[in-house]
């Protein structure tokens, strides 16, 4: 899968050093990944959440991180939508939030 963008995935883990482990190896897995179905991504990642609008959660670093990705499973295209701490993401929808970097 390509990802978009990766920057900020690197501005994140920069504020937040103990992210940087975890963000490397989701960045390479799902680089590495080829997902065509929602299904595909839950095979992998068993506590990743499913919350339509082909945007899928995925637990950061023990679940005290979040990211929002939207996927174009056709185009194998992964859109970073919102990197946050636990508390930052109970305050957006996941559905319809927008990175702001």
């Amino acid at each position: 899968m390509r990802i978009i963008a990766k920057k900020s995935l690197v501005n994140y883990w920069k504020k937040h050093p103990d992210t940087e482990q975890s963000l490397k190896a989701w960045y390479q897995e799902a680089s590495d990944a080829t997902w065509t179905v929602p299904q595909n991504i839950k095979n992998q990642y068993r506590n990743a959440s499913i919350v339509g609008n082909n945007r899928v959660v995925f637990n950061i670093r023990g679940n005290t991180h979040r990211l929002v990705v939207a996927v174009a499973y056709k185009r194998g295209i992964i859109f970073i939508k919102f990197i946050g701490t636990h508390e930052e993401y109970d305050r957006v929808n996941a559905g319809t939030v927008e990175w702001s970097d």
